[in-house]
Parts: C-alpha cells; structure tokens; sequence
C-alpha cells in the first residue's frame, strides 16, 4: 500500500542516516498518515490524510456514530 496523502498527495521524502563517523546511509521520512472517515462526493469513505490536512480543515470528517447520508 502506497504511503501517499489521499488528498494533497504528500509521500515519502529521501535523505541521509549521518553516523558519527560521518557515513551516510539511505533513509526515508514518511508522512503522518491517519485513517479518516470523511465525506467524499457526499458519502462517508475511509482514507489515508495526512494530519496537515486534517488540521488546515481540508478534509471534512463524518460525525462519529452518524450513518453514511442517503441520496
């Protein structure tokens, strides 16, 4: 499964371990995924957001406990 923000579409950044001795080995920094359920195309669906998403207000999540809105 790929580590990908569903909605701003934020991945994996690359870098460097950097040991002491100043040896440099590959690495990787994932995003801050979470399960959210939240409205897409006014039905409830679980995704992966990344938590910048969910705090700048672009995901607009389903209430707890509340049924998926019927058409």
């Amino acid at each position: 499964m790929a580590r990908i923000c569903d909605i701003c579409g934020k991945g994996p950044t690359f870098g460097h371990n950097v040991s002491h001795a100043n040896n440099k080995t590959n690495r990787r920094w994932y995003p801050n995924l979470q399960r959210v359920r939240a409205l897409v195309n006014g039905e409830a669906k679980r995704i992966r957001v990344c938590t910048q998403c969910i705090k700048s207000g672009r995901v607009t999540k389903v209430p707890r406990g509340a049924a998926a809105p019927t058409a």
